[in-house]
């Protein structure tokens, strides 16, 4: 499947790339996601340091950091007892910055 773009230039995505995406979306769309995503900007950071960043309880955090990592956007550590979470790649990042610069645009 083939689309334009808006600088005109063709762009070849698969039917399994869109929906690759979507999941990515999807999973994105929850603003406690992004409030996690948000913080691991700056480097790894295990379950307590997130909760020191993000109100929320401890099962609601470990729920959301699950989900992140089973949809591929975190990676995870285990140093002893403690879990650490980064993320994988920075486009995520870039796309959530992206989306967030443009909404205090339109705001």
């Amino acid at each position: 499947m083939t689309h334009k773009s808006a600088g005109d230039q063709s762009i070849a995505v698969s039917d399994e790339q869109i929906e690759k995406a979507a999941e990515v979306f999807r999973v994105m769309s929850a603003p406690m996601r992004l409030r996690i995503i948000s913080c691991l900007c700056s480097g790894e950071k295990n379950v307590g340091e997130l909760l020191t960043e993000i109100d929320t309880t401890q099962p609601n955090m470990s729920q959301h950091l699950n989900t992140l990592y089973l949809a591929g956007v975190l990676d995870k550590r285990r140093e002893g007892v403690q879990i650490y979470y980064r993320i994988v790649n920075n486009n995520i990042v870039n796309i959530c910055r992206a989306v967030c610069q443009q909404t205090d645009l339109e705001s």
